[in-house]
């Protein structure tokens, strides 16, 4: 076991937390959050590359899209062994082999990005961007496993909005490039990143730390797996996250196709979505901390529904200014959802324990271990939702010429979100209170977690 161990963690302890946790966590916090910045930039690397892929390439928007879907796809399915491999090798050391993984399909994307290259290269290639998105899965798990329950919420939402914030950076930057040295250039974007690379394995040897006690339970795993909760809030994610990266990756490419931008025009608009939706996603988490997170995801999902509307209206107008304020609006909603919908994951967990009769260190024990197993699962099923938003394109474009169709079905999808969200987790009596007895309104009952 090389590297720094910390062999006694105990962030539920208030003292132990003031006087030395707060300051050890908040630095892990802020190094994982800039190799899953960099993994999340590799990982939609292809929702810029395309917009570099003029008529030289011979690939029509139907094959970019499937492009961008298969690292999708990819990046989605390596989220469960990801998230496993920190309590194996250590969240630190973890982070390090990650993060220089991710220089073989920045190198190899490199080396390939010209017309001329077979449609199957620029497929593996694609694929290979996927590890980027295991990264999201493993700093999830090792921050989560950082910070105290009266915490989580602010702490999952800036770790991931800042890696989330990793999309519209390598789109910004592909907007540089193609407005300084044109559209012929993409090599430029992933020589800005090789670097950046490097740079993020050293900070985290340099920085963070192991922890002795996060170990892999696989009696949680299979509790988890059993657990109707993780498949409950793994739909709810594919809404909220799976709309983010799904649109993320898309947006340019719709852009292109459904209103004729030329790469300059689309790259200029496509970072400001996942922008706006990465800086909101740790209110999103704040909120949930205060409020509860399955009344701001309600919120979300049905003004989600309501933006969906818009963006439906303007694409059967071919109004782009209408358009643009409701797909806007998606991402932000989305960013919001995201913190929201992962506080509520260690939340329910802890009111299942009290459900079961634990209370105290032993509940906050089951809460850890079933919440910290459930997360990779939930975060691989909710990336998937990006997959199948980027086939809904492809097969709308190839149908009716047009996103209206796809639009329509993401609409109905947001109607089947907010209707178990109010089942499961707001509708009374609650499904996990902490006594099955008691009459008292949750809020008011002692050891109850605000889900």
């Amino acid at each position: 076991m090389g590297g720094r161990w910390i062999d006694v963690w105990e962030p539920e302890d208030e003292t132990f937390w003031r006087e030395k946790g707060e300051r050890i966590a908040q630095r892990n916090l802020v190094f994982s959050v800039f190799s899953e910045h960099i993994g999340f930039s590799v990982w939609s690397l292809w929702s810029v590359m395309v917009l570099f892929m003029g008529p030289q390439y011979g690939i029509d928007p139907a094959g970019k899209f499937f492009l961008i879907a298969t690292a999708t796809f990819v990046g989605a399915l390596i989220r469960i062994p990801y998230t496993f491999a920190v309590a194996r090798f250590g969240g630190r050391n973890w982070t390090i082999f990650s993060a220089l993984l991710l220089l073989l399909p920045t190198g190899f994307a490199y080396a390939v990005m010209e017309p001329g290259t077979s449609y199957s290269t620029f497929v593996l290639v694609a694929a290979l961007t996927g590890v980027g998105g295991g990264n999201f899965a493993s700093s999830m798990t090792n921050i989560n496993a950082f910070f105290p329950l009266r915490k989580k919420g602010w702490a999952l939402g800036l770790n991931a909005g800042g890696g989330n914030i990793g999309v519209p950076v390598v789109q910004l930057v592909g907007l540089l490039v193609i407005g300084t040295a044109g559209a012929l250039h993409p090599r430029i974007v992933l020589g800005v990143y090789l670097p950046l690379i490097i740079a993020a394995a050293v900070c985290s040897a340099l920085f963070m730390d192991n922890l002795t006690p996060v170990k892999n339970d696989t009696g949680a795993v299979r509790e988890a797996l059993g657990a109707r909760h993780t498949w409950i809030m793994a739909f709810l994610y594919v809404g909220t996250f799976g709309s983010f990266i799904g649109y993320s990756f898309a947006f340019g490419l719709v852009l292109q196709t459904q209103f004729g931008r030329t790469p300059l025009q689309a790259a200029s608009l496509t970072f400001i979505g996942p922008l706006l939706g990465s800086l909101i996603r740790p209110l999103g988490g704040s909120l949930a901390d205060k409020h509860g997170g399955a009344r701001i995801t309600l919120g979300t999902f049905a003004a989600m529904a309501a933006a969906t509307g818009v963006v439906v209206y303007a694409s059967l107008a071919e109004s782009l200014a209408v358009f643009l304020v409701g797909f806007i609006a998606l991402f932000v909603l989305s960013g919001l959802g995201n913190g929201s919908t992962y506080k509520m994951i260690p939340a329910i967990f802890l009111a299942q324990g009290h459900r079961k009769g634990l209370s105290g260190d032993t509940a906050e024990a089951y809460g850890r271990r079933l919440s910290g197993a459930s997360m990779g699962l939930i975060g691989a099923v909710g990336a998937l939702g990006g997959l199948g938003i980027n086939l809904a394109f492809r097969q709308s474009f190839q149908t009716v010429g047009s996103g209206t169709g796809a639009f329509v079905a993401f609409l109905a999808f947001y109607a089947a979100c907010m209707a178990v969200t109010w089942a499961v987790y707001l509708r009374r009596p609650p499904v996990v209170p902490d006594t099955a007895e008691s009459a008292e309104e949750p809020e008011n009952r002692p050891g109850y977690a605000k889900v």
